[in-house]
């Protein structure tokens, strides 16, 4: 079946494209929902007079793309989850989980346009999550998962770490004080040795 795009369409087209869909696509799922129109001469026509203002807003799109883009290509998201000893997740990251990730460092991205590799991740790691932006633009952010029980240890080390640093620096302070007090000791035992000399 032969349709004009009433808006952009994941993997088909882009608003006031005239595509070719199986016809229980079209009626099922795009016609429904107003997401196209069937091609005839009317709606052509109709199209034609908009083609300005569509044309304008693709325009919006591309440039809101690159601004996307760099804004994802800086991003480094970290998921904490939990897994076992091997390495597995118990269960595994998704698309939905990267955008809630995303979300919290407010960046607003369609789930249907985050492409996660292998479709889930199962395992701890270093992974690269493709974002689907405008045309054939797409931006690739850096994802590591990290297992909860790696990361408490982490975080119990670096504070007994710091724990132990600042009992050294408590330590050094106060054998530098002592050493001050016994200086100033010396010094007065030094005056008063001085002044009965004199006497």
């Amino acid at each position: 079946m032969k349709i004009i795009l009433n808006q952009d369409v994941v993997n088909l087209g882009e608003e006031g494209d005239v595509v070719v869909v199986k016809d229980g696509y079209a009626r099922n799922f795009l016609l429904p929902n107003d997401m196209a129109v069937m091609f005839n001469k009317t709606n052509q026509a109709m199209f034609a007079s908009k083609s300005a203002a569509i044309e304008k807003r693709k325009q919006e799109k591309r440039s809101a793309s690159a601004g996307m883009k760099e804004k994802l290509e800086n991003v480094v998201l970290t998921m904490v989850v939990s897994a076992g000893d091997s390495g597995k997740l118990f269960g595994s990251i998704t698309s939905s989980m990267v955008q809630e990730a995303l979300a919290k460092q407010g960046i607003e991205v369609e789930r249907k346009k985050i492409e996660v590799a292998t479709h889930a991740i199962k395992m701890i790691g270093n992974y690269t999550v493709r974002i689907h932006l405008y045309e054939d633009e797409s931006a690739d952010i850096k994802l590591v998962v990290e297992s909860e029980a790696i990361v408490k240890e982490r975080q119990a080390a670096e504070a007994k770490a710091k724990a132990a640093a600042a009992k050294a620096e408590a330590e050094a302070a106060a054998k530098a004080a002592a050493e001050e007090a016994a200086a100033v000791v010396e010094e007065v035992v030094a005056e008063e040795a001085t002044e009965q000399v004199e006497e």
